[in-house]
């Protein structure tokens, strides 16, 4: 019998119509971002806080000099995950061994009181586990689909919006434990979903079938690696020969390069929503807020929790419905899952109506880039299928400088605050304007970037090209937390004002650089759309 679908004969069940595999991908990667994301919005908040309040103290030099580095390297590692997985552990065993290894790296930052090796060993942790699961959740996707049409297509948007959902669920409930509770709390609760989300995947792998498997569970290993040595080096040699000849290859190539590096100026400045924007959301925006503004945002804060919760835990009950007789002890785990995770929020929102005054956590505004992606991403989809639909270049264009304007609205919002103020109560729809037209950009350019790259390159140097790009976000997000540290002898000697407005004058230079680069890219792109 023919199958429709990779995997198992189990897996030929849909819930809304895509393989329930889907699913089982959906939901381990949530958690997984849930973690990542988590922790990302406590890290420079807990490294700058007092000793007072649990913190280290850091400067803020210091503190996003950190964020850099860890930001950067889990870009790195995918590369180096990615090829092992390919050559030797299989998919499902990287899978497995990364989310195992981020689980112990947030059990570690959980007991940074007692000694802040701790800290130092969890953050090396969930870098290294990050490179072997993030790589290999997502090939596990694409192999789900025999055909590449439309419907792989629709798959990945799914998996999409679980990276988003986990993203928000992530920064939302980490960051208000964390930022009211303890930091340690925080941290703890990252890992305790990435644990049960890698139970879940690891008792019903057996869906996939064989997709994802190692080389050696699926043919004669010794083979494998011996050819695979053998051939790296005349690969290599056979494409870049194959690349000195064509003239087709050569330029997309240089546009793949082009994109790489306007690519660096983007997440420069967008990565600053962990740093120097959680600084000023934290000492320079008023979150305080008390009567109507306060019902205000508990309505609202309630509305974008549990309408989410909501819509994810029917998407768990359909997941139920399709698997739980074959996988049940996976379910139960999920499910399980899914009841700590509500009752953590019902506890936090009642715990914030009962409050007289609302302190709106520094941590929440993160929580509106997964917001207005979730919002906003079915919208460009349509619009990049439309006769509105611009090229890759003047999508990078409008990306950068959606970026800029965005700091261009916090440059104006902290234009009133002295040079060398430690803190101020700026109004904190600055920031909501700022991460909004920031996410307009992201849409412009993240998906779309990722696809130009596997379009433009010729099969032989996808992997290299993917790396060149991985890289490139290590750059980009290496330097953002270096001029990030610089935030406070800019805003002594300059204003806050002037430091914001560095990251709005080069995204929109560049952002111009592209414009005038689109017709030479399009001609070198050779047809691909």
């Amino acid at each position: 019998m023919e199958l429709k679908y990779g995997g198992s004969v189990e897996n030929q069940k849909t819930v809304l119509g895509h393989p329930s595999g889907l699913f089982v991908l959906f939901f381990t990667e949530m958690w997984e971002r849930f973690s990542y994301y988590g922790m990302r919005a406590l890290l420079v908040l807990f490294l700058v806080s007092t000793l007072l309040d649990g913190g280290w103290e850091w400067t803020s030099a210091d503190a996003l000099v950190l964020y850099g580095w860890y930001t950067g390297l889990v870009y790195l590692t995918p590369i180096i995950g990615g090829f092992i997985a390919d050559k030797f552990m299989g998919y499902r065993n990287a899978v497995v061994l990364g989310a195992l290894i981020m689980t112990l790296g947030h059990a570690s930052m959980a007991l940074e009181g007692i000694t802040s090796i701790f800290f130092y060993i969890g953050l090396a942790g969930l870098i290294i586990g990050n490179g072997f699961f993030k790589p290999n959740i997502s090939s596990m996707v694409g192999q789900l689909y025999k055909s590449q049409g439309k419907e792989k297509d629709g798959g990945y948007t799914i998996f999409y919006m679980g990276i988003n959902a986990g993203a928000f669920l992530g920064i939302l409930l980490c960051g208000y434990i964390g930022e009211k509770i303890g930091w340690h709390y925080g941290f703890g609760l990252a890992g305790v979903f990435m644990f049960l989300g890698m139970l879940q995947f690891y008792f019903t792998q057996k869906i996939f079938g064989k997709i994802g498997l190692s080389p050696k569970q699926t043919e004669d290993f010794d083979d494998v690696i011996e050819d695979g040595v053998e051939k790296i080096g005349e690969d290599i040699e056979e494409a870049v020969e194959e690349a000195e000849s064509s003239k087709v290859v050569r330029d997309r190539m240089i546009v793949i390069g082009v994109f790489s590096l306007f690519v660096i100026f983007f997440w420069w400045a967008f990565e600053q929503a962990g740093g120097s924007m959680t600084i000023f959301a934290k000492d320079y925006t008023d979150r305080a807020l008390v009567g109507n503004a306060a019902l205000t945002f508990k309505v609202i804060n309630t509305i974008i929790t549990v309408v989410p919760m909501l819509v994810i835990t029917w998407v768990l009950a359909m997941l139920f419905k399709q698997t739980f007789k074959k996988f049940a002890l996976a379910n139960i785990l999920l499910g399980f899952s899914f009841v700590i995770i509500w009752a953590i929020v019902i506890w936090m929102l009642s715990r914030e109506f009962k409050a007289d005054t609302t302190e709106v956590p520094a941590s929440w505004f993160s929580v509106l880039n997964s917001l207005f992606i979730i919002l906003f991403a079915p919208l460009f989809s349509k619009l990049w299928e439309s006769k509105l639909n611009p090229s890759g270049p003047i999508k990078f264009a409008i990306g950068l400088l959606l970026v800029g304007l965005g700091f261009g609205i916090l440059a104006y919002g902290a234009s009133g605050i002295p040079e060398g103020a430690k803190t101020a109560s700026v109004s904190l729809m600055f920031l909501v304007g700022a991460y909004f037209l920031h996410t307009m950009g992201e849409l412009c350019v993240s998906p779309v970037g990722l696809s130009y790259v596997s379009k433009l390159a010729p099969v032989k140097f996808v992997s290299l090209m993917f790396g060149i790009w991985f890289t490139a976000n290590f750059f980009a997000n290496l330097l953002g937390g270096f001029t990030g540290s610089f935030i406070d002898p800019i805003s002594e000697e300059y204003g806050l004002s002037t430091f914001f407005l560095i990251f709005t004058v080069i995204p929109i230079g560049a952002a111009i650089i592209m414009m005038l680069l689109n017709p030479i890219l399009k001609k070198k792109m050779h047809g691909i759309e």
